[in-house]
């Protein structure tokens, strides 16, 4: 099947390609060469950069699946090691699989020792994001890039980011770090990194435990996102994995990806200070001439339901009943919840509460601050941006380079 393009007086063909869930993708990577013109699309919203066989989206129908599985069966019956694992390696582990996999991972959980004075270069404020995305930059100077040592690599990352993240919360709050422990899971690890001190060891339910795996799985994969695409376009120059996924972790740290349900904290926290008149708000985010909108409402792909948010949000009603927070923002995103669920004016514009908005009243209820929410983000789309780094490897596919259109001066005389 092909598509005919009429420009210039000339008709050009193109193939159209067809994935294996009936997308449609024409193909125009000959069309500069034959009519001399390129394609124009801002932000990339219409342009599919790549094939790949990691992850599916239907928004229209609120449809996730990874590697063919469907994303509420992996949140209700899988870990997110096996979640890793399926997502690194294209196939969930068999019993031998996983436990080969969970012990490579405990082989790994330890930093260079040298790893801590760069922490100490770091000032009390500095943000964790930022801390992350440097600290994994560097640990390519500590592991060989040979094409013998991407797996041990791969295995290094998955199992060091947790500690790497852990040290960065340690250090903004002005403790010790507090070493990993390889008797433990991965998820009851990384929270006795958090949240241990020397004479204190951390004991997490199993309600906050499960909600924090699911949390992770729910996160670990959303096709060609911003930090995804990133992640490709970096990884395209031949650049080593630990650079590359630096760039990714640099990606999500913005407000506009990474950073929204600190946003939707940011926003409870406003509407707390005024008064928390939720209904005011609510009222104001339907006023088309009134700027504010309700974060955490809504999704950008998913047009009816983020199947995510639906999952998250029973983890996140079983938290907040076994935690019995007496916190007043939560008291608000409960009621905008009810609101945004009931009120027509939002149903009929699909403006749901989605995964950020549930994730963050999550991270809040368990004790984390805002400053880490998009650091859990990052650990959580660790493997989907090994996926995806891995996939853009074996494709053999060239170096990214998009075109423009030049919108400046003509050539202009230079002056005497």
């Amino acid at each position: 099947m092909d598509a005919t393009l009429l420009f210039d007086g000339h008709e050009f063909t193109l193939p159209v390609h067809v994935g294996t869930e009936h997308e449609v993708g024409i193909d125009i990577s000959a069309l500069r060469r034959e009519s001399g013109a390129i394609t124009l699309d801002p932000g990339y919203g219409n342009t599919g950069s790549c094939t790949s066989s990691i992850t599916f989206i239907d928004g229209e129908q609120g449809i996730l699946r990874y590697r063919g599985y469907a994303i509420e069966d992996l949140a209700a019956r899988s870990t997110f090691i096996e979640v890793m694992y399926l997502l690194v390696y294209g196939a969930l582990p068999d019993p031998y699989q996983l436990s080969d996999f969970a012990e490579r991972l405990r082989m790994h959980t330890l930093l260079h020792e040298d790893m801590k004075k760069l922490y100490e270069g770091f000032p009390p404020s500095a943000q964790p994001m930022a801390v992350l995305s440097a600290m994994v930059a560097s640990l390519s100077t500590y592991y060989s890039d040979t094409e013998e040592d991407t797996e041990l690599n791969i295995i290094r990352l998955l199992a060091k980011l947790k500690t790497i993240a852990a040290f960065a919360f340690k250090k903004s709050i002005g403790q010790p770090f507090v070493y990993p422990r390889n008797d433990l899971e991965f998820v009851a690890d990384f929270l006795h990194m958090m949240f241990a001190v020397p004479s204190e060891p951390c004991e997490v339910s199993d309600v906050v435990h499960r909600a924090l795996d699911m949390l992770l799985i729910l996160h670990a994969d959303h096709e060609q996102n911003c930090s995804t695409s990133t992640v490709r376009m970096v990884g395209s120059s031949g650049a080593d994995l630990y650079s590359t996924i630096s760039s990714g972790v640099s990606a999500l740290s913005g407000p506009l990806h990474g950073g929204a349900n600190m946003a939707v904290i940011e926003m409870l926290e406003a509407i707390r200070a005024d008064g928390a008149n939720y209904r005011k708000y609510v009222n104001r985010a339907k006023d088309r001439n009134d700027p504010f909108r309700l974060m955490g409402f809504g999704h950008r792909v998913y047009k009816n339901f983020d199947p995510r948010s639906i999952l998250i949000k029973e983890a996140c009603d079983r938290v907040l009943t076994q935690l019995n927070r007496q916190d007043p923002l939560l008291d608000i995103a409960r009621n905008l919840e009810r609101v945004a669920l009931e009120d027509e004016y939002f149903i009929a514009r699909g403006l749901y509460p989605n995964l950020d908005f549930y994730s963050g009243i999550v991270y809040r209820a368990i004790g984390l601050p805002t400053s880490m929410f998009t650091v859990l983000f990052a650990l959580g789309r660790l493997p989907g941006w090994i996926a995806h780094w891995k996939e853009m490897r074996a494709s053999g596919g060239r170096l990214h380079r998009p075109r423009q259109l030049y919108t400046g001066e003509n050539l202009r005389s230079y002056p005497h």
